[in-house]
């Protein structure tokens, strides 16, 4: 495993990040991840020297269901050997009006819950999960600032947001001396190009930048072929075949031009797709980058921890990079 250092904070993560938003998760009345298949995965991931774990309080079901999870299998683990990130936002509470947001009654009840069901006294990383426009944004900064004076949170983390929304927050928080924001959880992968502006702030603010969906909702897995209409064919019980928006999310020309890139450099490395696509924004020069990987099953997990023990030559990295700056001039 590679470590690295998380943006500008003092600490060393693993350089992938373990996500956990399939923990107790229920589809249509399924469990994708139980706590048996949750444990192996947390297994697998330790054994090859991860330390990094993402969650957030209203993963599973019901709310809660993840960080229990997580906090059992911590039981009997040494805490100090893991970086905890969970986050703060949705409603927790639906039958209470002051149950959701950022207000800072919401955000020290969560914080109490989220440590109890992990079984810790602090979490190393707290995310707000969404900027909340309800609330002002000194108020949630100086609840945060208290958390972290207080010890039970050690860093600040943003997750989906506007660039302006996170240059707003950065500006009151440097303004009032307050603790900043020191990661982000984007949406990024190879095939995205939504973020540049908020990459671009990520980058000039030394934040550390941990994406969601690094290979695309799989689709940079190389699992699917192009049908003639150039939509996405993938095995049965795939993601094109039950999301339905994972079409118009993930699937267009630019997406097959960065796949075609990833297919040619992983046969060029005897590496796999998922495999060169995480390593394409581990290498970010930019910034530091941890992508947040959620596989469902150990095998899928060991393929993608195979991340770290490829590299990407300039040619290759540029390839990649060129395929996702194409524009379709027909749009």
């Amino acid at each position: 495993m590679e470590y690295r250092r998380l943006g500008s904070t003092g600490t060393q993560v693993s350089s992938l990040c373990f996500g956990t938003w399939r923990f107790g998760k229920r589809s249509n009345g399924v469990v994708e991840t139980d706590k048996h298949d949750a444990h192996d995965l947390l297994d697998a991931f330790a054994d090859a020297g991860g330390t990094f774990i993402d969650t957030a309080n209203v993963y599973g079901d019901p709310n809660g269901t993840a960080e229990e999870y997580i906090g059992d299998w911590l039981a009997g683990r040494e805490r100090e050997q893991y970086v905890l990130a969970s986050k703060v936002y949705f409603g927790f509470d639906p039958d209470n009006p002051n149950g959701s947001g950022l207000s800072r009654g919401h955000i020290r009840r969560q914080i109490e819950g989220t440590l109890d069901r992990l079984g810790t006294d602090y979490l190393d990383l707290y995310y707000i999960h969404r900027f909340d426009e309800d609330t002002p944004v000194e108020e949630t900064l100086s609840t945060l600032n208290g958390l972290v004076e207080d010890g039970r949170v050690n860093y600040l983390g943003a997750s989906s947001m506007a660039a302006w929304q996170l240059t707003k927050m950065l500006w009151k928080s440097d303004v009032e001396d307050l603790e900043r924001f020191e990661v982000t959880q984007p949406l990024f992968h190879a095939a995205y190009r939504d973020t540049e502006e908020y990459l671009d702030v990520c980058a000039d603010q030394d934040l550390a930048v941990c994406p969601y969906s690094p290979l695309a909702g799989g689709f940079l897995t190389g699992k699917y072929e192009r049908a003639e209409d150039g939509s996405a064919v993938g095995p049965e019980g795939s993601r094109a075949d039950l999301v339905d928006h994972f079409q118009d999310y993930y699937v267009d020309e630019r997406s097959w031009r960065v796949l075609d890139e990833i297919r040619s450099v992983a046969d060029e490395l005897d590496a796999t797709p998922p495999q060169v696509a995480l390593r394409w924004l581990i290498e970010r020069p930019q910034f530091t980058c941890v992508p947040i990987v959620g596989a469902r099953t150990v095998e899928q997990l060991e393929d993608n921890l195979g991340a770290v023990e490829i590299e990407l030559s300039d040619d290759q990295r540029g390839r990649i990079t060129e395929a996702r700056e194409f524009e379709d001039e027909s749009e």
